[in-house]
């Protein structure tokens, strides 16, 4: 296959990125996202030649077909196509998002994205792959940046595009995207075009059709590489204030281990009889102390979490700060919570939501949608491996089975319903099989940082009435293996498939899950 200066000095600057940003190193088996475009498919060839050089492993590909377009099954056939060509495994996995994105009552473009990434799951589990490639460029790095600009967002927000986010890696997001076409045209290589691309109703599209080039033309014609740096700096920025947060002035921890300047304290009972909300607890001379912008991190991170997922404005923010500037006492009434100025204390009150979510709300299957659980009727079992355990307040009985190394795959377990594998090395003594309980935290696979229990609850937009019936895997240090029907904690996932595996699988009373 012919190669050329050109090729060189796109190659040489991936793996400076790759290496750069330790995205992969010679043993990481890597699965690439394939839509079919220019971009990805470019990735393709980029993750074969890096194989090639044994810089890391080509572990497949996985294409989601969205059934959005007409042309989305040509789409799927040239991925197809594709993988033949580079003798590669593939996943491909279809998805109605109209319908689902109809059902949970969200976005099409949020309903696809949550799609992508749990199809991604699959994927690499299915592979044996340790990351999952996007092909995302600069010039969409840029896109963000202006579209989040536009939008009102601060320095997370203008982060733009991470070049890694737990399992998922962006290598070439150091490259324009005429540079990946320019690269496949040398060699000879076709990629399908996505019509959608060219309607500007599309915010993405707008930008890119119109904003973009009007800012090269009138501007600054190199407005993309300014673009994209700034969003880089923005992420150094994001990142320092963070680590500051967690060494100084704010270190998050367990609500009953809080830090000198920020307390999580437990508010009262929810009319529904759910744990009560907590709250949050700063201490006014240490934020006075902080630079402003820090200060104002620390602000709009506690009312982010107070607010329980309710969107916090710029100005919902200063209004906050300005309560620093008084020592008599003041509340305000925000989005999802109050916060109230106490004496050398700011109190942020986290208020339950009204509305209960109807069908369609994102309820895993094998979860009882039945009445409404009270605290007192709360549970917990002891989980034997192998065993299983019957928990009437879910209908639902959990199983746990050993199983050796190789005798479970990828493919295997979608034919399972309401399953998972988990790592088997890890079970050093009893399991339990409990439901929630105030602080608990997991993390989830790809999200790259530990959750609240109740913020990935909120997420998956499990009805309020039914949290406390979701069973919850638990180990012998009370930490979670597995969300029944939702998600496995990442330190329990298996990368290894000599590992001997546990599969846990979640059954309704009386039938199957």
């Amino acid at each position: 296959m012919p190669t050329n200066v050109g090729d060189t000095t796109l190659l040489a600057r991936v793996r400076r990125f790759v290496a750069q940003h330790q995205l992969a190193g010679r043993g990481t088996r890597v699965v690439v996202a394939l839509s079919g475009g220019s971009d990805s498919v470019a990735l393709a060839h980029i993750v074969r030649d890096l194989d090639a050089a044994g810089e890391l492993r080509a572990a497949g590909l996985v294409h989601l077909n969205h059934q959005l377009r007409q042309t989305a099954d040509r789409d799927e056939q040239f991925s197809v196509r594709l993988a033949e060509s580079l003798g590669w495994r593939i996943v491909v996995e279809r998805e109605d998002i109209a319908a689902l994105a109809r059902v949970q009552h969200r976005s099409i473009e949020s309903a696809a994205r949550t799609a992508r990434y749990e199809c991604f799951d699959r994927a690499r589990a299915t592979l044996g792959g340790d990351v999952v490639a996007l092909g995302h460029t600069r010039d969409d790095q840029a896109e963000t940046f202006l579209l989040r600009l536009l939008r009102g967002a601060g320095p997370k927000g203008l982060a733009g595009i991470h070049p890694r986010n737990g399992a998922i890696v962006r290598p070439v997001l150091s490259c324009r995207r005429a540079e990946l076409r320019q690269f496949l045209a040398e060699r000879g290589i076709g990629y399908v075009e996505d019509e959608t691309n060219a309607d500007v109703s599309i915010p993405r599209n707008r930008v890119r059709a119109e904003l973009l080039p009007l800012l090269e033309r009138r501007f600054n014609p190199s407005v993309v590489e300014v673009l994209a740096d700034g969003a880089e700096l923005e992420r150094e920025i994001w990142l320092w204030m963070e680590e500051s947060l967690n060494a100084g002035i704010w270190r998050p921890g367990s609500p009953d281990e809080p830090d000198e300047s920020v307390k999580s304290e437990v508010g009262e009972r929810d009319p529904e009889g759910d744990a009560p909300e907590p709250q949050r607890v700063l201490d006014v001379a240490q934020l006075l102390r902080a630079p402003l912008a820090l200060r104002r991190f620390v602000v709009w991170r506690a009312m982010g979490e107070a607010a329980g997922g309710r969107p916090v404005s710029f100005g919902h923010v200063q209004a906050v700060l300005d309560l620093l500037d008084s020592d008599s006492p003041r509340s305000l009434d925000l989005p999802g919570h109050s916060v109230q100025r106490l004496g050398p204390r700011l109190v942020l009150r986290g208020r339950a939501r009204g509305s209960r979510p109807g069908p369609g709300s994102g309820m895993s299957p094998g979860i009882s949608s039945g009445k409404s659980q009270s605290r007192s009727n709360i549970f917990d079992y002891p989980l034997s491996i192998p065993g299983q355990v019957v928990v009437a307040q879910a209908s639902c009985v959990l199983d746990a089975q050993p199983h050796p190394p190789g005798t479970i795959d990828g493919g295997t377990l979608r034919t399972i319903p309401s399953a998972v594998i988990v790592r088997g090395d890890l079970y050093g003594g009893p399991w339990r099989v409990r439901n929630r309980r105030p602080g608990d935290r997991f993390r989830p696979i790809g999200v790259g940082g530990r959750k609240k229990l109740q913020d990935f609850f909120v997420d998956r937009k499990v009805p309020r009435r039914l949290r406390d019936t979701v069973p919850l895997v638990v180990d012998d240090c009370d930490r979670i293996v597995w969300v029944a029907g939702f998600g496995i904690d990442e330190a329990f996932r298996v990368t290894d498939p000599t590992q001997a595996v546990i599969m846990l699988q979640l059954k309704l009373l009386g039938g199957s899950a």
